[in-house]
């Protein structure tokens, strides 16, 4: 394998990182109320980690069709760019969605 396709892998898992910590932020600044704030702030994250794990990561224990995976996959970036976007970082939630529209390009075209 090229090392620019092990970049790109590598910085697949950056993206899923960014995508959890985009929900952790969003939780812990978008609500007033402290308790509010742990729930949803440690809350969402988890959730989208467990989603991630049981549909979308390579080693997922629940196989879906590719389209159907692929659906899940997009409606997660898609949420945390808006996480990030509606707690006023519009310009890093532009930079993250191109970079991961342009990092699932070269997955599809490289078959990873």
């Amino acid at each position: 394998m090229s090392i620019v396709k092990m970049f790109n892998l590598g910085l697949r898992f950056l993206l899923e990182l960014c995508l959890l910590a985009a929900f952790g932020y969003w939780g812990f600044r978008g609500f007033h109320s402290i308790y509010v704030k742990m729930i949803i702030g440690i809350g969402t994250p988890l959730l989208a980690a467990i989603l991630w794990g049981f549909f979308v990561a390579p080693k997922a224990s629940i196989r879906l069709a590719e389209p159907i995976r692929f659906i899940i996959e997009l409606l997660l970036f898609a949420a945390a760019f808006a996480a990030l976007f509606t707690t006023g970082r519009q310009s890093l939630a532009y930079l993250f969605i191109i970079i991961y529209a342009v990092n699932r390009l070269f997955l599809f075209i490289w078959r990873q």
